[in-house]
């Protein structure tokens, strides 16, 4: 890849982040609400609605996640707040709170099509550590897959593989299901 940076979504970025994720907004009119809505308001607003729910977050000044640019365009998303941005993670069964922790949650992740498979979401990872360290934060939290093929479509993989997450370094600390390990980094 060429050059490469990241950069927070802000106000002044959302243009990019909208281009990003097209006019079906990455997957199904999601536009990356999916763990922070309960599932039928979700579903009800798949599309238009999420779009204005992440527009309105983004205006009131909250940093929902990180873009990442090659050569000046955006290309890759990575969505990283604290755990309590993302409430239906505390409803999850398999991806409940380990402990007491307060930590820094990276959900999920959109690459596009053309810069996939080049090792985009292991460098999302690095950025969002970095991010999360320039916040005050000690512990990063994913919720990959664990991919029993070695390509897996797009779609199910929206939360990143267990493997990118340790090659950015993070360590499994549980697995309550065969698929899904919660993996943490922690920072120093």
């Amino acid at each position: 890849m060429s050059h490469l940076e990241f950069h927070p979504l802000t106000l002044d970025r959302w243009a990019d982040f909208e281009r990003l994720f097209g006019p079906r907004g990455a997957c199904a009119g999601c536009w990356c609400m999916y763990w922070k809505l309960p599932r039928k308001e979700f579903s009800a607003g798949q599309g238009e609605s999420n779009r204005l729910a992440q527009k309105a977050i983004v205006a009131a000044g909250r940093t929902p996640g990180l873009l990442a640019y090659v050569d000046g365009v955006a290309v890759g998303w990575c969505a990283v707040e604290p755990r309590q941005a993302y409430p239906v993670l505390a409803r999850s069964r398999i991806l409940a709170p380990l402990d007491e922790t307060p930590v820094w949650s990276v959900p999920c992740f959109f690459v596009a099509k053309g810069y996939r498979r080049q090792g985009l979401t292991v460098a999302l990872l690095r950025a969002a550590v970095e991010y999360v360290k320039s916040q005050g934060g000690r512990v990063v939290e994913g919720y990959p897959v664990d991919t029993k093929e070695k390509k897996a479509p797009p779609v199910f993989i929206y939360t990143g593989t267990a493997s990118a997450f340790r090659q950015a370094g993070f360590v499994e600390e549980t697995r309550r299901s065969e698929t899904r390990p919660i993996m943490r980094y922690y920072l120093k």
